[in-house]
């Protein structure tokens, strides 16, 4: 009951509320040109970091020009112009298959009982 209210709530194409909050993200990230998955932090998971370090090297670079471009604008205080903003794809996702077999092949490895590959250490 709980996982199928859950699934409800959170799917943007039957829960009006979810897609709102869909639509007010898109329209967040469009004024800056970011992706959805450009918010993941590598620093933060490594899975995340890991999964960028597989991924091809121009999609890495497009997302670095990506964020150094909403930062700029950022600090600028300005937004990207309409034109601009109209061809953006907020929620085309470039991540999380890369991250989704990271994370399945770590799961394989621990079922097996193997040594992490990484282990977070404090600077």
């Amino acid at each position: 009951m709980l996982t199928r209210f859950s699934a409800w709530f959170v799917n943007p194409r039957r829960n009006p509320l979810a897609r709102l909050h869909r639509n007010a993200v898109a329209s967040r990230l469009r004024k800056y040109g970011l992706r959805y998955d450009d918010l993941y932090d590598p620093y933060h998971d490594l899975d995340i970091k890991e999964a960028l370090a597989r991924l091809p090297r121009e999609v890495v670079d497009a997302r670095n020009q990506r964020l150094k471009r909403a930062m700029d604008l950022s600090m600028k205080h300005q937004y990207l112009p309409d034109d601009l903003q109209a061809i953006q794809t907020p929620f085309r996702s470039y991540l999380s298959d890369m991250l989704a077999l990271v994370k399945k092949e770590n799961a394989e490895r621990e079922a097996l009982g193997a040594l992490p590959l990484y282990q977070r250490t404090i600077p």
